[in-house]
């Protein structure tokens, strides 16, 4: 059997506390919980991966070399492509204004509506345009590759994971859309035929993916039940 695909969101930043929207790389570091979260987040592997990928943002970085640490595992790659979607004119704002902003775009995107672009930033389309083919690459490499055995754990941003993973895997827009990654939650997906993916793990949840399920709700050390939904790029 194949090894997966672990699209894992980094730890808690200072932003996430602040709930800025904070998108343009390098941006914020990880607060000492969030740390604490990627090192926990290591100790729920069942296996070292093959693999540890991150996005060029310092979160992501920093996210990747302290499971690395906790693993013993070989070093992290820096893959470009993987950072967070782009929110452009709403870039540091934490007003409830900015957030509805950015649900009501991001919302479209997976209704379908890919060509909408945030004020300033990206539309769905470059999203994954500028991801998926990262994900591909992967895939190309390692995962089809019959020797390959280990998981590939890619540390990346909840609202960019969201949306791949929903159109890689034909996940409901529903589920998708109500259904958020708190901080060092993870996606699984795995290579399937024909190039397609299948989603073996959502958070906490695994199939079948119903939307009308209530969302996910994840408490964290130092947070509360309401944090994941609370934070628009979870």
């Amino acid at each position: 059997m194949s090894g997966r695909l672990v699209l894992v969101r980094h730890g808690q930043t200072h932003s996430n506390v602040a709930r800025r929207l904070d998108t343009r790389p390098p941006g914020a570091e990880l607060t000492e919980l969030g740390r604490e979260q990627a090192r926990g987040f290591a100790g729920t592997l069942s296996r070292p991966p093959g693999l540890i990928a991150h996005s060029i943002a310092t979160r992501a970085i920093q996210t990747a070399h302290e499971i690395d640490s906790a693993l013993c595992a070989q070093g992290p790659v820096e893959f470009d492509g993987l950072h967070e979607v782009q929110v452009g004119d709403l870039e540091d704002r934490s007003d409830e204004a900015a957030h509805d902003e950015f649900t009501a775009i991001y919302r479209s995107w997976h209704h379908g509506e890919l060509d909408i672009a945030l004020p300033g930033g990206e539309t769905g389309r470059q999203v994954l345009d500028r991801y998926v083919p990262v994900l591909d690459d992967l895939r190309m490499r390692y995962l089809d590759d019959d020797a390959w055995r280990e998981d590939i754990v890619v540390v990346s941003h909840g609202a960019a994971i969201r949306l791949v993973a929903a159109v890689l895997a034909g996940i409901d827009s529903r589920f998708a859309i109500e259904n958020h990654l708190a901080n060092t939650e993870s996606v699984v997906l795995a290579p399937i035929t024909d190039g397609r993916w299948s989603c073996l793990q959502w958070g906490a949840l695994t199939p079948p993916f119903d939307p009308e399920a209530s969302p996910a709700i994840t408490v964290t050390a130092g947070g509360d039940a309401a944090d994941a939904s609370a934070d628009p790029m979870g």
